[in-house]
C-alpha cells in the first residue's frame, strides 16, 4: 500500500479511500478502522458518517450490483433533516416529490397535521434504489472504500480488532465492524445475537409491472377493493408501469424465494376479478408481518444497524428511515471511539438510545397491521380510531411517531427533568448568520450561544462554537451532538464544561 490507499481484492471498488491525516489504514495489518458489512442506505450512511471525521471505511456489499427493487418509497420528516443537516438535502429534493397528505397511520387519510416541529413538515416520495444511489455517491465523495460482489461469511474479534472471512477465501481486518447487512443478517448470526419476536402471521406481494389495462380502469377498480382490503393497492409509475401491492394468499415456507407472476396474476384476480392483463414485471417481492428485535445491538468490536438490527412491517414507511437514523446516531459515536477521544459509556449509548426506539416502532406496526385487518373487531377499532384522529393533538401524535419527529433519548441519565429540549432533536432554526442545519455539515457537535460570555476551550477539535441567536429559540445557549439533539441548555460555563466532558470527552491540552 504505497499510494496511501487500501490494498485492491477481488471485485469491483466503486470508491477508494483517500487517506487523510488521522487515517491508519494498513497500519497493524489492519484493513482499515472500519468494515461496514451491507451496502444498503444504512450501511452508507454510516460510512459517510464516519468518514466525516477521518475514519477509514470499507463496505463489503454481496451483491455484484445496484439494487433495482425499490421496497421504500419515502423519507420522513426526520429523515430529511439528517440529509439537511449534512448537506445532501437539494440532491433529493431534485430527484423527489414533496407530499403532504394524509394516510401515513394505517392508510387512514387524515389531513396532515398543522405545526409539527420541523422545518420539514412533509414525506419526500422517492424510491429506495434513488436514495441508495445518493447516498453511494455521497460516501465514495467522502473517500469511502464501497467494495460490490464480496460477501462475507465468518467473522472473528479480540481486544484489538475484527477479521472478516469473505466466501472467496480473503480475510479483512479492520478495528470495528458494523454489521448492516439486513433482516437476514450473517453477522447477527455469526455472533449468536438472540432476534426474539413474532414469525410472519400474513404475507404480502410487492413489485413492478406493465398492465395492459388503463389508468383509468386501474383506479377505479382499485379504490372499489380498497373498500374493504387496504392491504391491496396499483400506483401508476408512468409508461403502463404500476407498483402492486396485493395480500399473499399465506406464508411462504421460502420467503426468501420471490413470488411469481403467475402468482401475482391469481391474487389479482382474487381481490379485483382481473389480473389488469399484468406482465413484463420489473422485480417481484414479498414482505411478512414479522417483529423482531436484535437482544444487544453490540458484541465487543462488532455492532449491528438496521434491518441486522430490527425488522417489522413496512406500514408507514418507516424501514429504510429508522436504518438512516441508527447510522446518524451511531456514525458520530464510533468515530470518536476510533479517533481516541470518545468517553466511557459512549459508544454503549448507541443500544440505550437506538433499541428501545426500535422497539415502539416494532409496536406502531403491529398496531397499524391489526387495523388493516378485515376481521370485524380490527374494523371496529379502526372506526374508532379514525374518530379519535379528527382530534388535532391525536393526529399530531400519531404522525409525531411516524416521522421520528418526537423522538427523545435520555441523555441526562436518568432524569429528564430540565429544559425541555433536552434529547430532543433541534430543529432547522433561522439564525442571524443563516440556518442552524448549515453549520452542521461537517458533523461536529455544535455550542449554539446567544450570550458571547461562553467558551469550548479544550473542545475546540470537535466542538463549534457560535455566536448567534434565534426568534424561534427561548434559551441562551444550547450543546448539540453531531446527530443534532440538544444534550445542554442554559448560560452556566461551568454546567457546559460538564457536558462537554460528558458527550466529547476529556478536554484537550
Amino acid at each position: 500500500m504505497t499510494d496511501g490507499c487500501t490494498a485492491d481484492v477481488t471485485g469491483e471498488h466503486v470508491g477508494r479511500v483517500v487517506a487523510t491525516e488521522g487515517d491508519v489504514i494498513g497500519a497493524d495489518g489492519f484493513e482499515a478502522d472500519v468494515i461496514v458489512v451491507g451496502g444498503g442506505p444504512t450501511g452508507l450512511m454510516l460510512a459517510a458518517e464516519l468518514r466525516l471525521h477521518g475514519v477509514g471505511v470499507v463496505v463489503l456489499e454481496k451483491e455484484t450490483e445496484p439494487t433495482r427493487q425499490s421496497r421504500s418509497q419515502g423519507l420522513h420528516a426526520r429523515s430529511i433533516e439528517v440529509m439537511d443537516q449534512r448537506g445532501l438535502l437539494e440532491r433529493f429534493l431534485r430527484l423527489g416529490t414533496q407530499v403532504t397528505s394524509g394516510g401515513f397511520f394505517a392508510g387512514l387519510g387524515k389531513v396532515w397535521p398543522e405545526h409539527l416541529d420541523t422545518a420539514h413538515s412533509y414525506v419526500l416520495a422517492i424510491p429506495q434504489a434513488t436514495t441508495e444511489r445518493l447516498l453511494a455517491e455521497h460516501a465514495v465523495e467522502l473517500g469511502a472504500d464501497v467494495r460490490r460482489g464480496h460477501e462475507v461469511v465468518g467473522l472473528s474479534q479480540d481486544d484489538r480488532g475484527v477479521s472478516a472471512e469473505l466466501a472467496d477465501g480473503t480475510r479483512l481486518r479492520s478495528r470495528w465492524l458494523v454489521g448492516c447487512d439486513g433482516g437476514r443478517s450473517v453477522v447477527r448470526k455469526l455472533l449468536g445475537v438472540g432476534f426474539p419476536g413474532e414469525p410472519a402471521r400474513v404475507e404480502t406481494l410487492l413489485g413492478e409491472m406493465e398492465l395492459e389495462a388503463s389508468a383509468e380502469e386501474v383506479g377505479r377498480v382499485v379504490a372499489e377493493v380498497r373498500k374493504t382490503q387496504l392491504r391491496f393497492g396499483l400506483m401508476p409509475l408512468g409508461d403502463g408501469v404500476f407498483r402492486a401491492v396485493v395480500p399473499a394468499e399465506g406464508v411462504a415456507e421460502d420467503r426468501a424465494a420471490g413470488p411469481t407472476l403467475e402468482e401475482f396474476r391469481r391474487r389479482l384476480r382474487h381481490f379485483a376479478g382481473t389480473d389488469f392483463g399484468a406482465h413484463s414485471p420489473r422485480w417481484l417481492s414479498r414482505f411478512g408481518d414479522a417483529t423482531r428485535l436484535a437482544e444487544r445491538y453490540r458484541t465487543g468490536r462488532v455492532l449491528l444497524a438496521g434491518d441486522a438490527a430490527h425488522i417489522h412491517p413496512p406500514t408507514g414507511g418507516q424501514g429504510l428511515n429508522l436504518g438512516v437514523q441508527d447510522a446518524f446516531n451511531l456514525g458520530w459515536k464510533l468515530a470518536a471511539e476510533v479517533n481516541g477521544w470518545a468517553p466511557e459509556s459512549l459508544l454503549d449509548s448507541y443500544h440505550d438510545e437506538r433499541h428501545p426506539v426500535a422497539a415502539e416502532v416494532l409496536d406502531n406496526t403491529r398496531a397499524q397491521m391489526v387495523l388493516l385487518s378485515t376481521e370485524p373487531g380490527p374494523v371496529a377499532v379502526r372506526r374508532l380510531l379514525s374518530e379519535l384522529m379528527d382530534v388535532e393533538e391525536v393526529n399530531h401524535r400519531l404522525i409525531e411517531k411516524i416521522t421520528a419527529i418526537g423522538v427523545r433519548y435520555d441523555v441526562a441519565e436518568g432524569c429528564l427533568e430540565g429544559h425541555a429540549l433536552l434529547g430532543k432533536r433541534l430543529r432547522d432554526v433561522g439564525l442571524k448568520q443563516g440556518r442552524l442545519y448549515g453549520l452542521m455539515h461537517a458533523g461536529r457537535g455544535l455550542l449554539l450561544d446567544r450570550t458571547g460570555r461562553l467558551s469550548v476551550d479544550g473542545w475546540a477539535d470537535r466542538v463549534d462554537h457560535v455566536v448567534d441567536g434565534s426568534d424561534e429559540l427561548d434559551v441562551s445557549a444550547v450543546l448539540v451532538r453531531p446527530d443534532g439533539h440538544v444534550v445542554w441548555a442554559g448560560d452556566d460555563q461551568r454546567e457546559l464544561a460538564g457536558r462537554l466532558a460528558r458527550w466529547f470527552g476529556a478536554a484537550a491540552g
